[in-house]
C-alpha cells in the first residue's frame, strides 16, 4: 500500500467514540481498552485463530487479566491525622462525648494510638473535649429534676462506663441534693401510679419499689417515697413495705 493509499484508508476510518473528551480518553487508555471506533472488534466477533491455532476459548477459556492499578490514578494514602481529625469532629457533632469514648472511636477505624493521643489532646486544649463538662451535662440531662430521673449511683455507674475519672464524676454528684432526689422520685412513683389503677396495693408497691431501685435509689428512700405516695393516694400501705 502506498502512502497515499494509507493515508487515505485512514481519513475514511471513522473516529472514536471519545474524541474530544480527554477524560474518556485517558479512561479507556488505563483500562486497558482500545478506543471504540464503532465497528465490532472483527477479530473478536469472527473467532479469529491464535498463532498456535486455537481460539481464546480453545486455550481453556481463560479470559486476559485486567491491567494493575495505577498507582497515579489511585491517589496517595489518608492523613492519619486528618483521618482522625474527621472522626472527632463527626462524633462531637450533636452532642459532647468523654475522652475514652472519642478514644475508642478512633482505635475501631485503626488509628494510631500516637496520633489519637496528640488529636485528643489538642481537643481538649482547645475545650472540644472536656470530661469534667461533659459530666454535668449527662447529669443535667438525666439526674434529679429530668423525665429519666437517675440517682446518683446510676448517674455514677454510667459516666464510669464512659471512661470519666472518680474525682470528675464525684464533683459532679456533689451538686445534687437530697432533697432533689427525694423530689424527683416522688414525681416518678406518682407517674407510675396512674397506670397502676387495675392493679392491686401489693402488686403496684412491688413495681414502684422496683422500678426506682432500677433507677439507682437506695432502698430506704425506695420504701419510703413508695408509702408516702400510696398514702396520698388513698390507697393500702403493704405492711412489709
Amino acid at each position: 500500500m502506498t502512502n497515499g493509499s494509507r493515508d487515505a484508508w485512514r481519513d475514511e476510518r471513522p473516529a472514536p467514540a471519545w474524541l474530544g473528551d480527554v477524560a474518556a480518553g485517558v479512561e479507556a487508555w488505563t483500562q486497558g481498552a482500545a478506543p471504540s471506533t464503532g465497528e465490532p472488534d472483527r477479530e473478536r466477533s469472527s473467532g479469529k485463530r491464535s498463532r498456535s491455532g486455537g481460539s481464546s476459548s480453545a486455550r481453556g477459556g481463560r479470559r486476559a487479566s485486567p491491567p494493575p492499578d495505577d498507582p497515579a490514578r489511585l491517589g496517595p494514602e489518608a492523613d492519619p491525622e486528618s483521618v482522625a481529625r474527621t472522626i472527632l469532629l463527626d462524633q462531637l457533632t450533636g452532642r459532647a462525648r468523654s475522652r475514652r469514648e472519642l478514644a475508642d472511636k478512633l482505635a475501631s477505624r485503626e488509628v494510631p494510638d500516637d496520633v489519637a493521643a496528640r488529636l485528643l489532646d489538642r481537643f481538649e486544649e482547645v475545650g472540644l473535649v472536656d470530661d469534667a463538662a461533659f459530666t454535668r451535662l449527662w447529669v443535667s440531662a438525666r439526674g434529679a429534676g429530668t423525665s429519666r430521673g437517675l440517682a446518683r449511683r446510676a448517674l455514677a455507674s454510667e459516666l464510669r462506663r464512659k471512661g470519666v475519672a472518680d474525682e470528675v464524676v464525684r464533683d459532679a454528684l456533689e451538686e445534687v441534693e437530697d432533697d432533689d432526689e427525694h423530689a424527683t422520685a416522688t414525681a416518678l412513683v406518682e407517674r407510675r401510679l396512674r397506670s397502676l389503677q387495675r392493679v392491686d396495693d401489693a402488686t403496684a408497691a412491688r413495681r414502684l419499689v422496683g422500678m426506682l431501685a432500677r433507677k439507682g435509689y437506695p432502698a430506704g428512700l425506695c420504701h419510703r417515697v413508695v408509702r408516702e405516695v400510696l398514702a396520698e393516694a388513698r390507697r393500702d400501705v403493704p405492711d412489709d413495705l
